[in-house]
């Protein structure tokens, strides 16, 4: 039984961060809402950033490093289980070209979260403003490239694609409201000085939207779990040829379509119950 699977890599990733937020956030609460000497004048409200340049920031850096490590694990791992059939697997080249273009993507706004971590808006402000573009810009046109390859899966396997379905509108709904809100923390932060406590604001729901976007490798990579009554679907056909002149065969229903692939309208025959 393979119940501990890829799955636990985003869970990681999104509990560190989620963690890592109300930690920040509560001590900054907890400390009675200081003004710290990162934040511009009329600023009453602290950006994650602000919190991370005091004393937590060690936190900062660990949690960073923590949830980029265990997304990007969760970007290989859902490339590898397309790859060796785990998962239904990618059908042309441009499909590839978006799964491998987006792990690159994924990992550039991984560095851009580690290096804003390090370089703290308080003694390196413009590094810290560059390292945070690269972080959300990179993870956009990564959760992009990701959306295009799901939607050219799904239309392929048009009977099997109820999974890749959820995960392609989870992504897109994440694509368009981190956009959106990015634009509103642009506009907020960099052109409009009297609007920084909106701004702050905005980063903190941004980030909190960003949690939802991590747990949603939960629902592409658990299809691949090995359980007594699910074997993934790189593994159906190669039971089935093993297990052959076996008396008896129980074979239950995929978790998921998703799981079940190319081979959920073959001739391969598989009921739920005894084979006879």
């Amino acid at each position: 039984m393979w119940i501990i699977s890829f799955w636990v890599f985003p869970v990681i990733s999104a509990c560190m961060w989620i963690a890592m937020l109300a930690a920040m956030l509560g001590t900054w609460c907890v400390q009675g809402q200081p003004i710290y000497s990162s934040m511009e004048q009329g600023q009453t409200i602290a950006y994650i950033s602000d919190v991370g340049a005091q004393g937590l920031k060690p936190l900062f850096i660990t949690g960073s490093v923590i949830t980029v490590v265990f997304l990007d694990l969760s970007f290989i791992s859902e490339r590898w289980l397309r790859h060796s059939g785990q998962l239904v697997r990618n059908k042309g080249r441009f499909d590839k070209f978006c799964a491998i273009a987006s792990i690159f993507f994924s990992i550039a706004g991984a560095l851009g979260l580690i290096l804003l971590s390090v370089f703290d808006t308080l003694r390196h402000p413009h590094l810290h403003d560059g390292f945070l573009a690269l972080f959300l810009v990179a993870y956009l046109v990564s959760a992009i490239l990701i959306c295009i390859e799901y939607l050219r899966i799904g239309i392929f396997y048009r009977s099997q694609h109820r999974v890749l379905l959820a995960s392609f509108i989870i992504k897109a709904f994440f694509v368009v409201v981190e956009v959106a809100l990015a634009i509103g923390f642009g506009v907020c932060g960099w052109h409009r000085p009297h609007h920084r406590n909106t701004a702050a604001i905005l980063e903190w729901v941004i980030a909190l939207v960003f949690t939802f976007y991590v747990l949603s490798f939960v629902v592409d990579l658990l299809p691949s779990v090995r359980t007594r009554n699910h074997v993934p679907q790189g593994e159906k056909r190669m039971d089935s040829a093993t297990d052959s002149d076996q008396p008896e065969m129980v074979y239950e229903e995929p978790l998921t379509q998703d799981s079940a692939g190319p081979n959920a309208n073959g001739n391969t025959n598989y009921y739920r119950g005894a084979h006879v």
